[in-house]
């Protein structure tokens, strides 16, 4: 058997608290043998969870912690003052090499600002951007950054793009993925500054299969499979796909209940329309991970259930045996000794 890949938990985080984050978990270790998880936290409360299940004791630990991270607070404030937080204990799991990769259903801001200052920024890597997997009608897309950095330099978004490709070329196994910026509309001249100067040097770029600008109305369609942009523009993108989604189903499902006959007829496509949600769910396909640090950081939804947690428990297996990152470190080194 290969060496487990080790992932450290924050079992605390989240509006669901440590039920859906330890079913998930334990999900995980039942489907993949390659996996050991430390879940940090309350240990009363984790043990009370635990004994719900049949389990393998050697490859699910606990590690007790005294504090949360709130999501009320200063991100900074929470990550500097509560170093016996479930978040900050399994973080340091990572940047200590004791464990390969994070998971937290918490604080947005604190998982950010953890990633950066506990896990740390590779080597040559500017800004760590948040890149979750996106469904769209032909598969999934990755959109990199969506809610990490607001203000971002050109030669930035050619670092996310190049990050995104190793992701999608290993990870998904998109060979030459598509890499698409942005914009406003589909000609060069067009955009905001940022995308204007962006475009040439993503255009020029050598290990990149970029194909121009992107319009947000053709993402669902599947044009790219990276998809850059600031956080900014990359976090609109994301919540109003998820809403948009939210509100088809539920007016479907109200048409569906009108009358007798459409009640009939939604029987009949019902195989067909839980497919479709099926595809377009995007807890299937993990969470989001934080790129471009020396471990892997990964943020799921704060209502994350555990179908999501186990998913993403998945994805940092595939993450970490495909030496992600030491293919990003490549990548970025190569940048950095072309513009030398």
């Amino acid at each position: 058997m290969s060496e487990l890949v080790t992932v450290a938990v924050d079992a605390m985080g989240g509006d669901n608290g440590a039920s859906e984050m330890v079913k998930g978990v334990v999900l995980a270790t039942q489907e993949n043998d390659h996996v050991r998880v430390i879940l940090c936290g309350d240990e009363d409360t984790i043990e009370n969870e635990l004994d719900k299940y049949e389990y393998d004791t050697e490859r699910i630990g606990i590690v007790p912690t005294t504090e949360e991270v709130s999501c009320d607070a200063s991100p900074v404030m929470e990550i500097q003052k509560k170093k016996d937080s479930s978040m900050v204990v399994a973080m340091k799991k990572v940047k200590e090499k004791e464990a390969d990769a994070f998971i937290s259903a918490g604080s947005s801001g604190a998982i950010l600002v953890g990633g950066q200052v506990l896990v740390g920024r590779m080597k040559g890597v500017d800004r760590a951007p948040l890149a979750p997997l996106i469904p769209n009608k032909e598969g999934i897309s990755l959109l990199i950054d969506c809610g990490a950095n607001m203000d971002c330099k050109p030669h930035q978004l050619v670092q996310f793009a190049k990050m995104g490709s190793v992701y999608m070329e290993n990870v998904v196994g998109i060979k030459n993925p598509r890499v698409g910026i942005v914009n406003v509309g589909v000609e060069e001249a067009k955009g905001n500054q940022l995308v204007k100067d962006a475009y040439p040097m993503l255009k020029n770029c050598e290990g990149i299969n970029f194909i121009g600008s992107v319009e947000p109305r053709d993402v669902p369609y599947g044009v790219c499979d990276v998809i850059v942009c600031d956080a900014f523009v990359g976090n609109v993108i994301l919540k109003l796909s998820e809403g948009l989604a939210m509100a088809l189903v539920k007016m479907i499902k109200e048409e569906v209940m009108k009358s007798t006959r459409t009640k009939l007829g939604g029987v009949l496509v019902k195989p067909a329309l839980k497919g479709v949600m099926k595809k377009f769910d995007a807890t299937e396909y993990g969470g989001a991970p934080l790129l471009g640090l020396n471990g892997l950081v990964v943020k799921i939804h704060g209502n994350a259930t555990h179908l999501e947690m186990k998913n993403a428990v998945l994805q940092c297996v595939d993450f970490t045996q495909q030496r992600i990152n030491d293919k990003i470190r490549e990548k970025i080194q190569d940048m950095v000794t072309e513009s030398k």
